[in-house]
């Protein structure tokens, strides 16, 4: 079976779609999946973000978790404590809880907002570029 890995978040419209980004790029054989406690339209300000970074996510699009997937999954990596504390996750997966903060919850000007999103895209970056570097040593 093919390495798998699903990234579990509150709403599916930001961390997780950052997180798959990113992991299709430093994971290119695995599977990469994510999906949210509830399914919400894909945030146009990630979508920015990471296009500046030169990865492009605007065709992905934001789903529920699929307990199927979760159950296969190799590696399960939740990015907020809302999918952390709502799922059993199984106890055959490698399970990581990264706490990256909500982007879309920052207060303050444009130019303060697009700074809070750049600062979870590159978190989510050093993690999973780590994560990587730990698997492909494997």
């Amino acid at each position: 079976m093919t390495n798998s890995i699903y990234f579990l978040c509150s709403g599916n419209s930001c961390r997780g779609q950052i997180a798959k980004g990113y992991a299709k790029k430093y994971l290119p054989t695995w599977k990469i999946e994510s999906a949210g406690v509830r399914a919400e339209d894909l945030d146009p300000k990630a979508v920015k973000v990471m296009a500046d970074d030169g990865i492009d996510i605007s065709q992905q699009t934001s789903k529920r978790i699929d307990d199927l997937f979760l159950n296969q999954a190799t590696v399960v990596v939740t990015l907020s404590g809302e999918a952390r504390d709502k799922n059993i996750l199984p106890s055959s997966a490698r399970w990581l809880h990264w706490p990256i903060a909500d982007p879309m919850l920052t207060p303050g000007t444009e130019g303060e907002v697009t700074q809070a999103y750049r600062d979870v895209r590159d978190d989510i970056k050093q993690h999973i570029v780590a994560l990587a570097n730990y698997i492909n040593k494997q």
